[in-house]
């Protein structure tokens, strides 16, 4: 026998979209600069040493570009799927067990991991101009750290699921 779901899910809003964007946004800006000074380190290329002090400056700049980030990824999903149909599907297979019911993607999660790594790189950069710090950080430093980064993404898929396991989120 199928499980239907009755109701139709409701659009994620402006609100959810900002929060888990900052929520991510915030844990990943931490990860990829500690891979990014160990990139740094490893390769023996660009100049990536902040204190902590520093690094929080930056944060200031990078809280914006979340916002950004954020409302553009809103308005993509929208375009690309207005009435939440794709969004409807990927929950009907959660519910017949066709697709993870704790664990968030775990290539979804590696993707992000490296997204966010390329886009504190660009933060730290950017905004380099207007705190006088110095970086140097070529791109073979910011893909390695990006691929360092994945671990730390895995880490938080599974650390989300145990959450939902824990709590039993997600069970009827």
């Amino acid at each position: 026998m199928a499980i239907r779901l009755t109701k139709t899910p409701a659009q994620p809003g402006l609100f959810l979209w900002v929060s888990i964007t900052l929520l991510w946004g915030t844990v990943f800006f931490f990860t990829s600069a500690f891979m990014l000074g160990i990139a740094s380190r490893q390769l023996s290329m660009g100049l990536f040493e902040l204190p902590g002090s520093d690094l929080f400056r930056v944060y200031g700049f990078h809280i914006p570009v979340l916002l950004l980030f954020a409302l553009m990824a809103m308005m993509v999903k929208n375009l690309l799927d207005p009435k939440g149909e794709k969004q409807m599907q990927r929950q009907r297979s959660v519910v017949e067990g066709r697709r993870e019911r704790y664990f968030v993607s775990f290539a979804g999660s590696m993707a992000t991991s490296f997204f966010f790594t390329a886009l504190t790189a660009t933060t730290f950069i950017w905004s380099s101009g207007f705190t006088g710090l110095r970086v140097d950080l070529p791109p073979a430093v910011i893909v390695t750290a990006a691929v360092f980064n994945i671990a730390a993404g895995l880490a938080a898929s599974m650390f989300v699921g145990i959450v939902f396991m824990i709590t039993k989120v997600g069970r009827k």
